[in-house]
């Protein structure tokens, strides 16, 4: 059973999605602020967090650093219709996703099973194998990521795109194919969440030794990880 953990002050809204995900089949724990969130995550770690941007004591983006800090756990971020200051800073602090509110209880769960079934998700090839270029090593077996032998915390959304690039160095891949295989939805016009996300990583893997990026933009198409064999 997957545990969710909701952090929203919203009661009707709060009492609607749990709800709707114990129906589901899902383990829903509810916190009113993000304070509370923290407390109980550090008694028993959820398999996904929701959390509402807007909230006392402490707020989303808050909570949200507080647990970067500390894990990995995938972040989706409620955010108010038509505020993308809010959905930019979040997915910069290492959201996994946003939802704009109000929302259908089915759009927020396909959300979900995206990003646990990117998290889980086994490959056609050796799903174990290790992937090592440009000084960056990714490990399938545990899903860690070291660079130049130290280890990088990423967001569960910011590895499956890493993963996508390895495993085509030196290809490009255009922005919807990055999408629906990283983020598995289609890209629309004004999502701007891969974007956000490419740009987290490239900061989080650096440049190579001669300067040039890891990951380059090729304007108008998508985005290409460098194949340098010889490392960083």
């Amino acid at each position: 059973m997957v545990k969710l953990l909701l952090a929203d002050d919203d009661a009707r809204l709060s009492d609607l999605i749990k709800e709707y995900f114990d129906g589901e089949g899902y383990d829903v724990s509810h916190a009113w602020n993000g304070r509370e969130a923290l407390d109980m995550m550090a008694v028993e770690m959820p398999d996904i967090v929701i959390l509402d941007v807007m909230m006392p004591e402490l707020d989303g983006f808050e909570t949200l650093k507080q647990i970067r800090n500390k894990c990995s756990v995938p972040v989706i971020m409620l955010t108010a219709k038509g505020d993308d200051i809010d959905r930019i800073l979040g997915l910069e602090m290492g959201a996994d996703d946003y939802l704009s509110k109000p929302f259908n209880p089915r759009e927020l769960l396909a959300r979900i099973k995206a990003i646990l079934r990117r998290s889980t998700q086994e490959r056609d090839d050796d799903p174990t194998a290790d992937i090592e270029l440009s000084g960056v090593l990714l490990r399938r077996k545990d899903r860690t990521v070291y660079l130049l032998g130290e280890l990088v915390e990423l967001t569960t959304s910011e590895y499956t795109l890493l993963e996508c690039m390895l495993m085509a160095p030196g290809q490009v891949l255009t922005k919807q194919e990055l999408s629906e295989k990283a983020l598995g939805r289609k890209l629309t016009m004004y999502d701007r969440s891969l974007d956000m996300h490419i740009s987290n990583l490239r900061k989080k893997i650096g440049c190579l030794e001669n300067g040039d990026p890891r990951i380059k933009t090729v304007r108008g198409v998508g985005y290409i990880f460098v194949a340098n064999e010889q490392g960083a």
